[in-house]
């Protein structure tokens, strides 16, 4: 009876779910994406995706927010150090030769922001994760610069809003 009443107690415990974001719908970030990308910009939000274009900003800016999950240990490899950024960078560069990557924390999230020739354009690409969580914000623009620095003012503007305390 007592180990009954003990594994009862133990249950809950063992099945507990990690927090994950604290925002799981973008369609409330909509305006705030638009006022960060800048005047003129338009936005189309769903649940799990929003797109913002602002073909008179610098650089013509495309970007794509996505929710997501990764729950491949990608994650806990990070945060332990097993996987580094270095090694990040270089399955980046495997894909493309000129990509660059740095790493990227929204506490408590941990990720990485990568840049790289795209045709004609370029891009940044930034990688949020939490608990299995995975928020994606990727940006096309006309050169790496705008592209990294649209996709910068992104993260910093929505991320903490969407990662959570």
């Amino acid at each position: 009876m007592r180990l009954l009443a003990l594994l009862l107690i133990a249950l809950p415990l063992g099945t507990a779910r990690a927090e994950g974001f604290a925002v799981r719908d973008l369609t409330g970030l909509a305006d705030a994406a638009r006022t960060a990308l800048g005047a003129g910009s338009a936005a189309r939000a769903e649940a799990q995706r929003l797109i913002v274009t602002c073909p008179g900003c610098d650089g013509a800016p495309m970007a794509d927010l996505q929710l997501g999950r990764q729950d491949d240990g990608t994650e806990a490899r990070v945060r332990a150090g097993r996987t580094t950024v270095a090694d990040l960078e270089a399955l980046c560069r495997a894909r493309s030769p000129d990509c660059r990557l740095s790493g990227l924390a929204v506490a408590p999230a941990v990720g990485w922001s990568s840049s790289y020739a795209l045709g004609s354009g370029a891009g940044s690409t930034a990688v949020l994760l939490r608990d299995g969580d995975r928020l994606t914000v990727r940006v096309l623009a006309r050169t790496r610069e705008a592209a990294s620095r649209h996709a910068d003012t992104l993260v910093r503007a929505l991320a903490p809003r969407i990662v959570g305390r």
